[in-house]
Formats: C-alpha cells, structure tokens, sequence
C-alpha cells in the first residue's frame, strides 16, 4: 500500500495578494465538485470575527477559510492600497461573498478613521503642553562652492534652517553664510538670515510674515532689510510632492557702499516645490521675488529694481539623518551699482545633517 505523509503547510513567504491568488486557484475546484443538492458547507474559520465586521453587520460566511486569512493578512500590514487590492480580487472571484467583504472593509475603515481621530489628538496634545523650545526641527549645513558672474572663486558654505510646526501655527528660521579671503583679502562675504511665521487658515489658505536681513558686498550693498506680510497657497501636499506658492505687499530699505540709501514699496512673489524622485533622492526649489515700485517719477522710468533669488536643490540621502547637497543659486538684481553686473550664480556643494 503506498502511503501518503501529511505534513503542516508552512506559512507562504509571499505577499498577500500572490498568497491571495493561489488561494483562490485552490478554492474554485473545491466549488465546482459541491454539487446542486449538496451545497458547499462554509468552513467555521469563515466567518467574520466581531471585530471586523461593522456594528449591527452579520457573517454570511460566504468566504473560504483560505480567502480570508489572506485579507486578514493585507489587513495586518497596515498598507492601504494592498488592502483595497486584495478586497477588490477578493471581490470579483467570489462575488457571493460581496456583503461579508463590504462588511469587512467598513469595519477597516471605521478603525482607520478612528486611529487618525486619537493621533491627531494626541498630536494636539502635545502641541499644547509644548514648551517654546520644544517641537522644532531643522537642519544644518556645510561644505564648499564655486562662484561666478562678480566672483570667480571657490569658498567655504554653512547653513542652517529651523521649524516649529504647531496646531494652527509654523515658525521658520533660515540662515546662509558665504566667505572666502583670497591672498589674504576678503572676497567674498554674503550673509542672509530670514524669519517667516505663518498661520493656516485653512488646509490650503494661509497667512504668511516674512522679515529677512541680506549683505553682499558682491552685489554692492552692505545691509538689505525686507519687511512682508499676504497670503499663500498649498498647491500640492502629498508625501512625495509639496508645492505652496505666496503674495503679499513688502517695504524694503538697501544700504549701498556707494551712493544713497533707498527705501521702496515692494511686492513680493514667492514660491517652494520639494519632490521626492525617489527614495533616497529629492529635488528642492525656493524662489522669492521682489519687484519695487518707484518713489518719484524719475525713479519708475530710472529706477525700477527687481531682484530674484533662485536656489535648486538635488539631495541623495546617505543615511537616515545626513544627505548630500549639490545646490545652484541665482541672485539677479534688475540695477546693480555701477561697476557690477546684474547676475551672480553659486555652486555648492554640501553635507546635510538632519535634527
């Protein structure tokens, strides 16, 4: 007599939805041989727990026991599109199950719906008992650049930025510093600092402030002070993708090294896209624009200035805290002062840790 060992199945190594399939390949024969006057008798496993199922839903256990322990592990992963991938395949293989499957899926949404519920107020929470130094983020940065247009030079580069995201409210502070001495002569000697809180009106509205201190002794000026207040918009906020642009009115005062003084009205224009390429690559792109109008009627045929402060972005991650930078910055003033020009560009490359 030949015998026939049985061993324990083991557990399948496969994604749920692969697992899913062969389940169903292993189902459909087993419904074909119950025949009309012996219908199929559902497994006991088949039937929905209670915490699954919506409240006030019954189990029609229509579903083979197979069927369902592969939705219960798309379940336990957590992973939204599996999820609703499994429950669709799930759907259209045994549409006798259709009600204990939409049970199934009310009951995944009534808990996820409820999990963001107690995260966002937990998140609340902790935003108010935070204290001033608490909930800030940001990231430093330092390394090197090349420089053309006034310069043509390379140099040393730092940054730093900072944010606290509240309820309602963000804070953002964010520094650059360039200098370099060349046989023992400063050539270069750029430093920015800018200060922006913002407050969201809505999901995509907001309010945003901006108060902002440049010196460039490149670009002819020694102190550069902008004063701005508007609104903004969030285009684009997925987790891959992050687009808000901004408007609003500006006062701005220059300090030249030759030369008055200017104070002027402004407008100001504004824009901040990040994408995530990839998983360890993103592209950033900040832009500002400042278009003032002219005080006397000389200064608007003669004086009209318009800046522009371009920088791009690629980053690679190294690890989970540090990443590569390769930046490119365009400064572009519509007058410069007698004997500059009106672009200068900055290479940099950096070292990117995150806090």
């Amino acid at each position: 007599m030949t015998r026939y060992a049985i061993r324990p199945m083991s557990t399948p190594s496969l994604a749920p939805i692969a697992a899913l399939a062969a389940a169903l390949a292993v189902a459909a024969p087993s419904a074909a041989r119950a025949g009309p006057s012996e219908p199929a008798t559902p497994a006991a496993d088949s039937d929905v727990s209670g915490s699954e199922l919506a409240e006030g839903e019954q189990s029609e256990g229509k579903l083979p026991g197979g069927v369902r322990a592969m939705i219960d592990a798309a379940l336990e992963t957590g992973d939204a599109g599996q999820v609703r991938t499994v429950l669709s395949l799930a759907r259209k293989t045994h549409p006798d199950g259709k009600a204990e499957i939409d049970a199934i899926e009310k009951g995944w949404k009534t808990r996820q719906a409820e999990a963001a519920r107690l995260a966002r107020e937990e998140k609340a929470r902790k935003i108010q008992e935070a204290g001033l130094f608490d909930l800030w983020s940001g990231e430093g940065q330092l390394g090197g650049f090349q420089s053309s247009g006034n310069s043509d030079n390379v140099g040393l580069s730092a940054g730093l930025k900072l944010k606290r995201q509240g309820q309602d409210w963000s804070h953002a502070l964010r520094a650059n510093a360039d200098y370099q001495r060349s046989n023992g002569v400063t050539s270069r000697e750029q430093f920015l600092f800018a200060y922006e809180p913002r407050y969201q009106i809505k999901d995509e509205l907001f309010f945003y402030g901006l108060a902002q201190y440049e010196r460039n002794a490149l670009q002819g000026f020694t102190g550069r002070y902008a004063v701005s207040g508007g609104v903004g918009y969030q285009v684009a906020d997925r987790d891959d993708l992050k687009l808000s642009v901004k408007a609003g009115p500006a006062l701005r005062l220059t300090d030249f090294e030759e030369g008055e003084n200017e104070t002027r009205l402004a407008a100001l224009f504004g824009f901040d896209f990040d994408w995530q390429i990839a998983d360890r690559l993103a592209l950033t792109q900040d832009a500002n624009m400042v278009a003032e109008t002219g005080g006397t009627a000389t200064v608007i045929v003669d004086s009209t200035r318009t800046t522009l402060n371009l920088v791009t972005g690629l980053d690679a991650k190294v690890s989970d805290r540090l990443r590569s930078r390769v930046s490119y910055a365009v400064d572009y003033d519509s007058k410069p002062p007698a004997g500059k020009v009106s672009t200068d560009t900055v290479t940099r490359l950096t070292l990117v840790y995150d806090f």
